[in-house]
């Protein structure tokens, strides 16, 4: 599988020039000699409903990496459509935000897996995150019909290669695919080479996923991760599954969950920091609560590389 550096590299080539990401400062990279420094997207649901030129100054502001967005509208209550191969002007607001900003766009969403689907619906979405710089496709599973969304996932990675693009499928736990187990089915069903595997903290603790499983994972599989934190306990409905994950996750080390545990079975890839509060971001404000995330998250994976080079 190509590395992300050189699907990004495929991109270039594809869709011209884009805005080079900024050297992460001095103070962020705390890795010792021949370590690569600790990268960082601000993922779109962390501040749902920003628009994609907003979500890039609030994010360089606080000194993310990266955006993640959702260029494909899911039609949720409440939610604004970024569709950017629909709207013109929004993408040239978007490139121009990531030209001012240096930031490149890391990942979009969500392409959904569901019965009736034909994935090139998706393609336009695509190809609009492709020329921003995206790398990545995050998709899930909402059929249980698995032939039929393993012969999708297979044609969306089809039509992601072409665009130096790997498509991440990801466990929700209150969607048709929740284990790790189940992901992995699909992957090697489908057998692609841009196939990829997207751990979420909260999906994988609340799937009751067991840490060492992702040793049998091939490394060539994460591409990123979604960083959060949430209480320690399990809710026993949906509605409570749902709330969490959409509206009140914590920041990294103020929950239950075993996000040192779970990294200690990745490799070092990309944070994408997916930590929405609809309260916080109501009482402190989008951009604060942006900083936020980042504040704990750097703090939490800083702590966490101090201590490996101690031991």
């Amino acid at each position: 599988m190509s590395s992300e550096n050189g699907q990004r590299n495929a991109i270039d080539r594809s869709h011209g020039p884009l805005p080079v990401a900024p050297a992460t400062p001095p103070s962020c990279a705390t890795a010792h000699e021949g370590r690569a420094p600790q990268r960082y997207s601000l993922a779109y649901l962390t501040l749902f409903g920003v628009s994609p030129p907003a979500l890039a100054h609030i994010a360089a502001d606080a000194g993310y990496d990266f955006i993640s967005l959702r260029p494909i509208y899911m039609g949720l209550p409440g939610e604004a459509n970024f569709d950017l191969s629909a709207n013109p002007p929004l993408m040239a607001e978007t490139r121009a935000a990531l030209a001012d900003t240096g930031l490149r766009v890391h990942d979009i969403e969500l392409a959904r897996i569901h019965d009736g689907l034909d994935p090139r619906t998706y393609l336009p979405a695509m190809e609009a995150g492709a020329a921003l710089g995206a790398t990545h496709l995050i998709s899930s599973i909402w059929t249980d019909d698995r032939v039929f969304a393993t012969e999708c996932y297979a044609q969306l990675c089809d039509l992601a290669l072409p665009l130096g693009m790997t498509v991440d499928l990801e466990m929700v736990t209150f969607a048709s695919v929740r284990t790790l187990s189940e992901v992995l089915d699909v992957l090697r069903g489908a057998r692609r080479e841009n196939c990829g595997v997207l751990i979420d903290m909260l999906h994988f603790a609340r799937s009751r996923g067991v840490a060492g499983d992702l040793d049998v994972v091939p490394r060539e599989w994460f591409h990123f991760t979604h960083l959060c934190d949430a209480p320690a306990g399990i809710p026993e409905t949906r509605e409570g599954l749902v709330h969490t994950a959409r509206d009140e996750r914590l920041y990294i080390g103020e929950g239950g969950l075993d996000v040192a545990g779970i990294l200690a079975h990745l490799p070092e890839v990309t944070h994408s920091v997916e930590l929405p509060h609809t309260a916080r971001v109501r009482e402190l404000g989008a951009a604060e609560h942006a900083r936020r995330c980042l504040q704990s998250a750097r703090a939490f994976i800083d702590a966490r590389r101090a201590s490996q080079r101690a031991h």
